[in-house]
């Protein structure tokens, strides 16, 4: 065990606020040590795209590590003076991919972030978590009204009278005119009213379908061809009427409540385990996902709650790999039409954070053959990574800029995708410079592919 077990990075008062171990590729380690295993090599920086933009030594993997540890060892007293550091750093995951000791930078830089008073506790987050973990009813009315305004042309007047900087939230004026979706039916209403996907009267099932938020609360059609999907190729299963899988709390400073939110669905999962047996849960936004594999490393020291999200997290899978290409047959006359090429977007938390490359691809060499074409630089991140393109936008539009290049390079006319982050950004970048093509989830692309 390290001697920096207790750390200069916060004191004991904080310490619910932070994890003091994470899991590592080589073992359960603490912060220090976890920071300790980058050996400055500089191999991450060939990959990391703040650093590949800019050049800049500070906004690279490397010195975000190296900030972190000064941090930990006390030999850096002012933690705004690593924010810039911190805060552009896009959590993609890519400098932990190449690095030979799989330092797990994006978890570190979290911790940084966490450092620094007041991160997490404006009104709004606190606000939203809150009604999201305690009251979803009132969470979801309120996001409905929100989204009839936005149908209405409210909240675009309201971003054009400068409302939102007004109260001090411009990128939240920048949200709402990146969202093209403002449906007023969220899939959890949707699925709760399906009989044939409760839990009562069944017996066994092989999959329970979570709606993370993204599908949930923004493109249900995303749910609703993920379920379609699953019945098709899987037989019978369910809706896990699931809560938020805490990714939001755990990127934003509220990590209190990202337990809260994880120990909310490993209940559900439990309670139907012992009515169903065993069973995969299966998301469709590969962010959520890759978070709910890691649920483990929220509870590392404890014991009652450790072992139960471990358990969780070994029967969570991504749709992008839970339809294996042999499974798959596409309806005749289905295939994209004669010249229409169809290429794929690796969305970090799928390839960076779950491994996720070749099942996707070999599904799709099935069903489209010689349609599909490897998107150049797939893994390159599109620079939204949650709320990043209303907080950096300037970097953001950078690393966007490149992705839609690569795309432009192909003559796509479809891009599939396998995060609603990336979705929304992928598409809000094509519109502008290459409206020729269109993001398309992976789910909705071989459910139209694939059904009768």
């Amino acid at each position: 065990m390290s001697k920096y077990e207790i750390n200069e990075l916060y004191d004991h008062t904080q310490e619910p606020f932070h994890l003091k171990h994470l899991l590592t590729d080589l073992g359960e380690r603490t912060l220090y040590d976890a920071a300790a295993q980058c050996n400055r090599c500089g191999y991450c920086e060939t990959v990391c795209p703040t650093y590949m933009l800019t050049g800049r030594e500070t906004i690279s993997a490397r010195g975000r590590n190296q900030f972190l540890r000064l941090l930990i060892e006390g030999k850096i007293r002012d933690t705004g003076s690593a924010e810039e550091s911190f805060s552009t750093c896009m959590l993609c995951g890519a400098c932990s991919s190449v690095c030979y000791a799989k330092v797990p930078t994006p978890d570190l830089v979290l911790e940084g972030r966490r450092s620094k008073d007041g991160y997490g506790q404006s009104l709004p987050a606190r606000l939203g978590m809150n009604l999201l973990l305690n009251n979803r009813g009132l969470f979801e009315f309120l996001l409905k009204i929100g989204f009839l305004l936005k149908r209405l042309g409210l909240a675009a007047l309201a971003g054009k009278l400068g409302l939102y900087s007004f109260i001090g939230m411009p990128s939240l004026g920048a949200a709402q005119d990146s969202l093209s979706n403002a449906p007023l039916k969220f899939l959890r209403d949707i699925f709760r009213m399906d009989t044939a996907l409760s839990p009562e009267g069944k017996k066994e099932i092989s999959w329970a379908y979570f709606a993370p938020c993204g599908p949930n609360y923004v493109f249900p059609e995303v749910g609703l061809a993920t379920v379609a999907l699953l019945k098709r190729f899987f037989g019978d299963g369910v809706f896990a009427d699931n809560f938020c899988c805490g990714l939001l709390a755990y990127n934003y400073g509220r990590i209190t409540e990202a337990r809260e939110f994880a120990k909310k669905n490993i209940l559900r999962f439990e309670e139907l385990k012992d009515i169903l047996g065993d069973f995969a849960i299966v998301g469709d936004c590969s962010s959520c996902v890759a978070f709910m594999k890691s649920y483990e490393q929220l509870f590392t020291g404890d014991e009652t709650w450790r072992p139960r999200a471990k358990a969780f997290a070994s029967a969570v899978k991504d749709i992008l790999e839970a339809l294996p290409a042999e499974k798959l047959h596409k309806i005749k006359g289905r295939e994209p039409a004669e010249g229409e090429t169809v290429t794929y977007h690796d969305s970090c938390r799928a390839c960076h954070g779950q491994g996720i490359r070749s099942e996707p691809r070999a599904a799709l060499r099935k069903l489209v053959e010689k349609s599909f074409v490897e998107l150049p630089e797939s893994d390159w991140c599109c620079g939204g990574a949650g709320a990043y393109a209303f907080t950096q936008t300037s970097l953001s539009n950078s690393v966007l800029d490149r992705k839609i290049k690569n795309i432009a390079s192909t003559q796509a006319g479809t891009v599939l995708v396998g995060a609603t982050s990336c979705l929304l950004q992928i598409n809000a970048g094509l519109r502008k410079k290459y409206p020729s093509a269109k993001a398309v989830h992976y789910s909705v692309f071989m459910d139209n592919l694939t059904k009768c």
